[in-house]
């Protein structure tokens, strides 16, 4: 089989593959632009991100290559229209919005001719983001890694969003390799998110630490954890997370308010920023539910190269 091409409103990728954004900063221009070197579309992860930090971000990802960059911002944090905007204003080439988007951010789209793709976990909501402009959804089930909108399988989900949508749907959520790629594209699916898969690659932001718990993690690791934004999230057994559950208090000290509204259980921002740095003590750790299935760290090329062969023998 040959992967088909991947078109959201203007935008063409060769590949079928969009790679995950992931904050608070294991997705940054190194990974996007690796990606988007390979024919896929490399995303930013904008969430966690100053407005300067941002801008940096996008502009190394455009010294780096020429193809498609977007970002992914978390429509929960209260910074979402100014980070959104301050993309656009770079000249990003599309926005992809996770747990959430509004009516405002489509008109941003159609104002800057940027594409909008809200990631949505239901086919009414997959209709209510194409009504409003969405120029795709992506359809996650709750096999995906971060804060989840659904306890529905992803292949549950996907059927009902495609014959219920005229846009590309991509689907997200336990894609590891290119069986699981052939496997979603025949069922109607326009292309794939996948986060894991490239939060274990070299060019990952994450700390060597980090990486090394997916490799060691197995199916029993996988966890849920109740998220302060208010989302169930997916992740791996920590002693952080140990420590969560067996009472601990976590509340923040100095809220800085980044959300638009918070349990201050803990502080998101805070316990994922840990764990990108290498710190699994107090550290969270985010993965997608089917961790196990990778069993190395590879550059960005080689997983890409290895997908392309399981496609074509599959």
């Amino acid at each position: 089989m040959k992967l088909p091409e991947l078109k959201i409103g203007h935008l063409v990728a060769k590949l079928p593959i969009i790679q995950g954004g992931m904050a608070i900063r294991i997705s940054t221009a190194p990974l996007a632009a690796a990606v988007a070197n390979e024919g896929g579309i490399g995303l930013i992860a904008a969430t966690g991100m100053t407005l300067d930090e941002l801008r940096e971000e996008i502009r190394e990802a455009r010294r780096r290559t020429r193809g498609i960059i977007g970002i992914n911002c978390l429509f929960a944090v209260r910074e979402f229209p100014n980070l959104v905007k301050t993309a656009i204003k770079e000249g990003i080439d599309l926005v992809v919005s996770g747990a959430g988007f509004s009516r405002d951010m489509f008109q941003w789209g159609r104002e800057s001719g940027t594409p909008i793709v809200p990631i949505v976990s239901s086919a009414r909501l997959a209709r209510m983001a194409e009504k409003l402009g969405a120029a795709a959804v992506v359809v996650e089930g709750k096999e995906a890694g971060g804060h989840l909108g659904t306890d529905e399988p992803m292949k549950k989900i996907l059927p009902e969003v495609v014959a219920s949508v005229d846009i590309p749907v991509i689907a997200a959520g336990g894609v590891i390799d290119g069986h699981d790629i052939v496997e979603v594209l025949n069922m109607g699916a326009s292309g794939v998110q996948m986060g894991t898969r490239f939060a274990a690659s070299e060019e990952s932001a994450a700390a060597p630490e980090f990486k090394e718990l997916y490799l060691r993690a197995t199916h029993d690791d996988v966890i849920l954890i109740d998220s302060p934004v208010g989302l169930p999230g997916r992740g791996l057994k920590t002693p952080f997370w140990h420590s969560l559950t067996s009472g601990a208090d976590f509340s923040p000290k100095h809220c800085v308010g980044c959300l638009k509204h918070c349990s201050k259980r803990f502080c998101i921002v805070e316990a994922l920023d840990k764990a990108q740095k290498g710190d699994l003590q107090t550290g969270l750790v985010f993965s997608g539910e089917h961790v196990e299935r990778i069993k190395e760290i590879l550059p960005v090329r080689r997983i890409v190269q290895n997908i392309l062969q399981e496609v074509e023998a599959y």
